[in-house]
């Protein structure tokens, strides 16, 4: 076989036997996985990749006649009707009798399932054919992951009831997940909003079957029923700060503060005390997915391990005291939500462990920011960083040392 010269000849090529398929999700999930390498080489804008290579291809196959090309080009209509050209796709003679059915489906269930941490959220919708000749209920499956503000995941897969099962099963047994039925339109909303922005990542999560299934997961999405307008998450809108001293005032009056000895009244570093608090809540806010209550050993990670080296400066006693703060707050949060007690528990002996690589990376200081660290050397050096005057003299101390080529 002579190699391809288009990426649509390859495409015909590798949908070739189409319409061998038994049913329509069969030649969905072949449509869906083409266009995926489509989708997992875009630099950005993976949707509009996808939408622009779509047109293209029926435009350059709107003369073909042979049976495979004339299925593909409806499954690929079917799977991004945004598409140009897709609209004016019609079902010739020559397609498979399952043709009909293509995107012809119906919610027959929504549901979401979790850990009680709250870090990530999985989406499960299944559908059915409007006639059985389409091909079995199946399931689709959106992991949304709150930590990194994305949708990490997606799956298409059957039978719809065998995954569903299995989920229900899996939760009912680990008191550290939940299950519940979920409004189509959250659901919608949520996967949504999330997929948006994994689509405009430059590198895509390495595992499970995004590329393959997010056409798919796509068109599916779009059976379901809009959702209510909301105003996402903005880091450009922090708490409030008289939103942020209450919850703080709450937090030291909190018997968790005085079991890790933050209590005011006993405590002699006050600035310390409320540095730590405020890079606690700086912390939230930062996530793409901001509640200062949801606290886990993994978002405990992400700010002893990496953020707080990355984005602040801290002297001695703001590392010594930052741990025990993290530890409180995170118990303090965990009772506030109504965790379980051994989802508290497992999150403070994760951060307990923490603690000795916290000390080295803050002893090292080799996660610094070149920001932070610049400011780091200013105190060091004893350096009032808000006085400009100092910083001029210090710049012109220090010409040479920064790489500076000016006299």
């Amino acid at each position: 076989m002579a190699t391809p010269e288009t990426p649509y000849e390859a495409v015909l090529a590798a949908a070739r036997d189409v319409t061998k398929l038994e049913c329509a999700l069969d030649a969905e999930m072949l449509g869906a996985a083409l266009l995926g390498s489509v989708y997992a080489v875009a630099e950005t804008d993976r949707a509009d990749a996808v939408r622009d290579f779509v047109a293209g291809f029926l435009s350059a196959t709107a003369r073909r006649r042979a049976a495979a090309a004339a299925t593909i080009r409806v499954v690929f209509a079917r799977l991004v009707p945004e598409a140009c050209g897709a609209a004016s796709v019609k079902i010739g003679k020559t397609v498979p009798a399952w043709s009909g059915q293509l995107g012809r489906v119906h919610l027959t269930g929504s549901y979401a399932y979790g850990d009680v941490y709250g870090d990530q959220t999985s989406y499960l919708a299944t559908f059915a054919y409007d006639d059985a000749s389409g091909g079995p209920e199946h399931a689709v499956v959106a992991l949304v992951d709150h930590n990194i503000g994305i949708t990490k995941d997606v799956f298409v897969g059957g039978p719809a009831e065998r995954i569903l099962g299995q989920v229900r099963e899996m939760c009912a047994n680990d008191e550290l997940t939940w299950f519940r039925e979920e409004d189509p339109r959250t659901l919608r909303g949520e996967v949504s909003r999330h997929l948006a922005i994994t689509d405009g990542l430059g590198q895509l999560p390495s595992e499970g079957s995004l590329a393959t299934d997010r056409a798919l997961v796509g068109a599916r999405l779009a059976v379901l029923p809009s959702p209510a307008l909301t105003v996402a998450p903005s880091l450009d809108d922090p708490l409030p700060a008289d939103e942020r001293t209450i919850l703080v005032r709450e937090f030291l009056a909190a018997p968790e503060a005085s079991r890790f000895g933050l209590d005011p009244a006993g405590t002699t570093d006050l600035a310390s005390l409320h540095f730590c608090l405020s890079l606690v809540l700086d912390h939230s806010a930062s996530l793409l997915d901001p509640d200062p209550m949801r606290w886990s050993p993994a978002v405990a990670g992400m700010f002893l391990l990496d953020w707080v080296h990355r984005r602040a400066v801290l002297d001695i006693d703001d590392a010594a005291m930052l741990p025990a703060v993290v530890r409180g707050w995170a118990a303090y949060a965990g009772r506030r939500r109504g965790l379980p007690a051994v989802a508290i528990a497992q999150t403070d002996a994760a951060i307990a462990e923490m603690v000795p690589e916290f000390v080295r990376l803050y002893t090292t200081g080799e996660r610094r920011s070149p920001a932070t660290a610049a400011v780091a050397q200013l105190l060091a050096e004893g350096v009032d960083v808000n006085d400009p005057e100092a910083l001029d003299a210090w710049i012109d101390a220090n010409r040479q040392r920064l790489g500076d080529d000016q006299t």
